[in-house]
């Protein structure tokens, strides 16, 4: 009875306002006023997405320059006076700063410490990946066939393959032209089958310790739109031009007398731009699994991944033993690294011209484009930093390059674990850039 009443009431109240004056209530709010203590699970939700970026340039201080110490002794005096935040209290910090003009290291804050880097593990996947493919690489997927061609019925005797490299661009339009070039053949029907190799990579879908509730992409070597759709997409693509299929689909590898129809490409610049510039995981797992594959190998995984980039470490004078490689975009829980690893990849890559402007092009810059584009606005590092971002609950890093305000080219690596929120460890971050840059 007392509901019934209360209910009553509060659709009065509602009912008395102005027609002016409009009031919505959700069904929380509703469960309140009708039961105070009654509680209506909501969704989750993060205030910071997956390397969303965030401005938090309002609190950024300038800071001072004492002309009696030089351009090193002053950067100390800042970065300490940093590391005395209270925000390290509760949260692990690996930092370190490399000048490359000089080859010589600048600043170390617990450089060793082994923890996990999120995206700017995408860092380590590019330079790794640009050092053994090359900048000129390209993603490719192919179309065969087998059998004969009757020129006069326009019949394909024979099957279709669709040899799949996991490229991540490839799109319902690229699918379009795919059919086209089929089409041109001469072909309008194909008597038998159309297979799917999906021999590029393993059957693992999902990457070693991916959590399940998360936006994780789907690992398969013929995605489309980046769903894992290529067949039905093919075949709709194929039926738009004229071309009909009497069999069925499947999967199977390409045989060795097969005929090449058309390669479908994409540059290995193209993927790292977006790979970089938003923080494209899929895109990034992509890249991983092409240099997994690069020693020829069918059904690579994420282990031949693993040894050449611990293979590239063991080259930089480093012990692959003290860091764990679990995937190429940071979304793994066992990945483990040092910001100490991440500058000598990026020294690396400064040494190495190709791969140096491949990366630094794809690079977010902050204050401009990318997840940086609204970090450190207003500020000497605004069009000045180039750097990947890394965010996943509970870390948040930051690495990569920017000109420093004695005029020398510097990497930089900061890598933040522990936090409760992502707002406090960005400011640290933002900070270290401006005092190197100011």
């Amino acid at each position: 009875m007392k509901l019934r009443y209360l209910s009553a009431l509060v659709l009065c109240v509602v009912l008395s306002l102005q027609v002016h004056a409009q009031v919505y209530l959700d069904s929380t709010e509703i469960a309140n006023i009708l039961h105070p203590k009654a509680v209506i699970a909501q969704p989750k939700t993060d205030d910071i997405g997956e390397d969303e970026d965030e401005d938090t340039d309002s609190i950024i201080p300038m800071f001072s320059t004492d002309d009696r110490l030089s351009w090193k002794e002053n950067i100390t005096n800042r970065l300490d006076g940093i590391m005395r935040s209270p925000l390290l209290e509760t949260v692990q910090a690996s930092v370190m700063v490399w000048d490359l003009t000089d080859d010589v290291p600048v600043y170390q804050f617990r450089e060793k410490l082994h923890l996990r880097p999120a995206s700017t593990m995408k860092c380590v996947t590019a330079i790794a990946a640009l050092d053994k493919l090359g900048a000129d690489y390209d993603f490719k997927t192919r179309v065969y066939y087998t059998g004969t061609i009757n020129d006069s019925t326009q019949v394909l005797h024979g099957d279709l393959y669709c040899l799949g490299g996991m490229d991540p661009m490839l799109s319902s339009g690229d699918l379009s032209a795919i059919a086209d070039s089929i089409r041109q053949l001469g072909i309008t029907r194909i008597e038998g089958n159309v297979y799917a190799d999906l021999s590029f990579k393993d059957k693992d879908r999902l990457g070693e310790g991916w959590c399940w509730d998360d936006k994780n992409p789907v690992l398969t070597p013929l995605l489309v739109n980046r769903k894992d759709d290529f067949m039905d997409t093919l075949l709709r693509k194929l039926r738009n031009v004229g071309v009909s299929v009497d069999g069925f689909t499947d999967e199977r590898q390409v045989p060795s007398n097969a005929s090449l129809i058309v390669t479908y490409t994409h540059s290995i610049r193209e993927v790292l731009h977006r790979m970089l510039k938003v923080s494209d995981n899929l895109y990034a797992e992509s890249m991983f699994y092409q240099l997994a594959a690069s020693g020829g190998v069918r059904w690579c995984s994420a282990k031949q991944g693993r040894n050449y980039e611990n293979a590239l470490f063991s080259r930089l004078g480093l012990n692959p033993r003290d860091y764990n490689v679990a995937d190429g975009s940071g979304l793994s829980l066992y990945n483990y690294v040092s910001a100490e690893l991440e500058i000598q990849l990026l020294r690396h890559a400064y040494r190495n011209q190709e791969v140096y402007n491949a990366l630094y092009e794809a690079l977010p810059i902050a204050g401009v484009d990318g997840t940086l584009r609204r970090r450190m606005r207003g500020t000497s590092a605004q069009n000045n930093v180039r750097a990947k971002t890394g965010t996943v609950r509970g870390v948040s890093s930051l690495a990569g390059y920017l000109t420093a305000s004695n005029g020398h080219l510097i990497c930089f690596s900061i890598i933040n674990n522990g936090g409760m929120t992502h707002s406090p460890m960005r400011r640290f971050q933002n900070k270290i850039c401006v005092a190197l840059c100011q």
